[in-house]
């Protein structure tokens, strides 16, 4: 059976600073027509990163959606046009004041297939090097350092739960196997 949905039409109905939200109009495979609502992102790196005693750098940050600081590993929205891994580098920068000496592409996550179009492509850089942190205007965040068995815990306490570092830390568990 052919899965493809076919749009009819599409309107945009929000342009934001970081999403636009649009709805079309569809037509499912047995013909039926139905709507689609689709929240359009320009995509986002995440970045697991060693400091020098072989410590994985996270940051805590203050999310607004969810009215609560969350620890998640460096990471942020892709610039227009933006290499992701150039993305990545910025942000472990940025956000941590490490460069990466090394930086291994470890694939590419969908947060929410359902309506977002957003791909967050994850990194690990296992040797890094620390040159002093540049924040954005505007942005707030502690920096932490965790063993992966430390994250591991803290992932299976409910503490940290932002999909992209979880995604990115069971990844890491499966790259000597």
């Amino acid at each position: 059976m052919d899965l493809k949905e076919k749009t009819l039409q599409s309107e945009i109905k929000y342009r934001g600073k970081i999403v636009t939200v649009k709805i079309d109009d569809i037509e499912l495979p047995d013909g039926e027509k139905s709507k689609r609502e689709v929240v359009m992102h320009p995509g986002g790196v995440c970045v697991a990163a060693k400091n020098e005693k072989g410590e994985f750098l996270v940051v805590e940050q203050y999310r607004y959606a969810f009215s609560s600081e969350i620890l998640e590993f460096p990471a942020g929205k892709l610039e227009p046009g933006e290499d992701p891994l150039e993305a990545g580098l910025r942000e472990l920068r940025e956000e941590t004041g490490y460069v990466a000496k090394v930086i291994i592409p470890l694939g590419r996550l969908f947060p929410s297939v359902g309506y977002l179009t957003e791909i967050i492509y994850l990194y690990y850089a296992p040797e890094t090097e620390f040159v002093g942190q540049a924040l954005d205007p505007q942005e707030f965040l502690n920096v932490k350092t965790y063993t992966l068995d430390q994250l591991n815990t803290l992932v299976n306490e409910d503490v940290i739960n932002d999909s992209k570092t979880i995604a990115l830390l069971f990844k890491l568990q499966n790259l000597d196997k």
